[in-house]
């Protein structure tokens, strides 16, 4: 058998040098890239995997929408998109915010304001830093997802107010929740958060605000959502359905067109606000976003004061419309003989002091005092009749005293008396204050509303009926005043003659053929006479009207103010209309309004698509 050498099965030496010299240098090339892993980019790969994890992204409920009685849009909100940004990568944050600031507009002042109003916040939760995103802001964002992951969109829903200025001071608006309002809540908002500030947007703020939810999503290192764990849904905040009626505010708002001033009407039976007005007003959409500050400090100052809401805080003297409460006191405190009657020759003296009369009236009664509205005659009736019982009456029908309207802010007036001025003043009432009183003037100061809900009570024998807007509204109570048949009769009957009787303030122009209407005018100085002659010019009086029908246990009562407007006549055609256009539309006479508010779509922008469904 031949024989094997076992040197030629060896491998040669230089072949297993050149392996041993590779496998060491695959082991030094492992070694140094777990150290460079390890070691050298440890923070970079901890960073990644911080980003590589669950992310929590609010879900903003939907405020509920505002429908008048008829169940017509005043309201409602539409799709728009917020921008976020995402705090749980602080040195990230910090490196990009210069980039933000230039690629969104906002500026390094408040984007930092932001980011210190929600330090006690979760670093987790994101903050909303431009509520309201414009197209490009989208584009900005959508292109700059691999290098600004710091950055998100959120689809919100933004408030909208489809008839602009109608309604406004009523309505409201909305806007950001104040370091105030997060403290007071206990931890309900977060900032950013939208909340009621203002109007019905304020009062009912709870039940439109509806509950956000949560959407948790696994995103990777770049902030790219690579799928949704879980949803919390948000719960939408539940419409509110108001007593307004669409088409007497229309009416209404037309007529007021270019004056300032204030109208109020309301079903006199329940107290449903029909309408309301306030003049000048402003446009609750510039609320729907973040309102500038400049713009903010403006209507602020604007020395017309668009944010009064004069139907419930315009605290002014009512003129002659008083007279109605002077008749009433007369009539029901039985100190003056119901046959009293007075000579008017245009003026008259008390106390060493002239006080004038529009002209003369001759002798006058109670019933031509009220239908001609002499102030003489008044003049002695408030002499007669003292301070403490013409406050005991005035208050009593509700003047100077809140009317508890479901609005937030509502001025209570003042009817003066000897406890107040002595209170305020630190002296006894003078007697020659009572002759300004009883007309109307002097410290006397009263709301539309306030004068509304009082005619209306006289007109039903004593009932003060609460006014609200909310349409089921609940546990309302009345308060009862009761006046005599004699004195409501007596009353209503002169209230009748102002609009129908030829001698009436109104010049019969105001009459409605088949409705028995009725009201009294009010025409209010702005300054007394000796002002005027010191002025050398006259300022125009507040012009009053407050109309009703029927005489007796009316269904409507408007009260109007026209600040401004001289004579109350020139004011009874507004509350004309709106009584009129009540009485239309209950004998199907005036056509039904369509609500001009439509819902409106999801921007057609493919950025806006395509956010959308990166982020339902």
């Amino acid at each position: 058998m031949p024989s094997w050498n076992v040197n030629d099965q060896r491998v040669p030496q230089g072949r297993l040098a050149l392996f041993s010299y590779l496998c060491v240098g695959c082991v030094v090339l492992l070694l140094v890239g777990f150290w460079k892993l390890q070691v050298v980019q440890s923070g970079h790969f901890a960073d990644l995997a911080e980003k590589n994890g669950i992310r929590s992204i609010p879900i903003i409920a939907p405020r509920g929408a505002m429908l008048d009685r008829d169940g017509r849009v005043l309201v409602d909100s539409y799709p728009s998109f917020s921008i976020l940004l995402l705090r749980d990568n602080p040195k990230l944050l910090e490196k990009s915010l210069p980039q933000i600031e230039d690629g969104l507009g906002i500026s390094e002042e408040d984007l930092k304001q932001q980011l210190d109003a929600a330090k006690s916040e979760p670093k987790f939760m994101p903050i909303i830093i431009k509520p309201a995103a414009s197209e490009a802001d989208l584009a900005f964002v959508e292109s700059h997802r691999a290098d600004l992951p710091v950055l998100d969109l959120m689809m919100v829903q933004r408030r909208r107010y489809p008839h602009g200025e109608m309604l406004a001071n009523t309505i409201g608006y909305v806007g950001e929740v104040s370091p105030e309002e997060l403290e007071q809540s206990d931890g309900h908002y977060r900032p950013g958060d939208i909340v009621g500030k203002a109007g019905l947007e304020r009062e009912y703020n709870d039940q439109l605000e509806g509950t956000d939810g949560m959407r948790r999503v696994v995103v990777n290192s770049v902030g790219k959502v690579m799928r949704t764990l879980d949803n919390i849904e948000a719960i939408p905040g539940k419409p509110i359905q108001l007593t307004i009626d669409y088409d007497l505010q229309s009416v209404a708002e037309n007529d007021f067109a270019n004056k300032e001033g204030a109208l109020i009407a309301m079903d006199a039976r329940t107290g449903a606000v029909l309408a309301m007005v306030s003049r000048p007003t402003f446009d609750p959409n510039d609320f729907a976003v973040r309102i500038p500050a400049k713009e903010w400090q403006q209507l602020n100052a604007d020395p017309e004061t668009p944010l009064l809401n004069r139907a419930i805080q315009a605290q002014l003297a009512p003129g002659s419309v008083f007279k109605i409460v002077m008749a009433t006191a007369m009539l029901e405190s039985k100190a003056i003989p119901a046959n009293y009657t007075v000579y008017c020759p245009g003026y008259a003296e008390f106390y060493g002091r002239t006080f004038h009369c529009d002209h003369p009236h001759g002798e006058v009664d109670l019933h031509k005092g009220i239908v001609a509205s002499c102030d003489v005659y008044f003049y002695n009736v408030g002499k007669l009749l003292g301070i403490d019982r013409i406050d005991h009456y005035a208050t009593g029908l509700g003047l100077g005293r809140r009317t508890g309207i479901d609005l937030p802010g509502e001025e209570p007036g003042l009817i003066p008396s000897e406890d107040w001025v002595e209170r305020v003043y630190h002296h006894k009432w003078y007697p020659g204050s009572t002759i300004s009183v009883s007309i109307g003037q002097g410290a006397v100061m009263v709301t539309p509303i306030q004068l509304a809900r009082m005619i209306a009570a006289v007109a039903n024998g004593g009932t003060l009926i609460p006014p609200h807007l909310l349409k089921t509204a609940t546990g309302l109570q009345p308060e009862s005043f009761p006046l005599s048949d004699d004195t409501v009769q007596q009353v209503t009957d002169g209230m009748w003659g102002v609009v129908n009787e030829p001698d009436g303030t109104t010049s019969e122009t105001v009459k409605l053929q088949n409705i028995d209407f009725s009201g009294k005018t009010g025409t209010a100085q702005t300054e007394s006479f000796e002002l005027q002659n010191k002025l050398g010019k006259h300022l125009k009086e507040n012009g009053w009207f407050v109309g009703y029908a029927p005489r007796r246990n009316p269904e409507i009562v408007v009260a109007a103010l026209v600040q401004g407007a001289g004579w109350g006549s020139s004011v009874a055609p507004i509350v004309r209309d709106v009584v009129k256009a009540y009485y239309d539309k209950k004998n199907g006479q005036l056509p039904r309004q369509p609500s001009t508010a439509e819902n409106i779509s999801a921007p057609s922008h493919p950025l806006v698509a395509a956010a959308a469904e990166q982020h339902p």
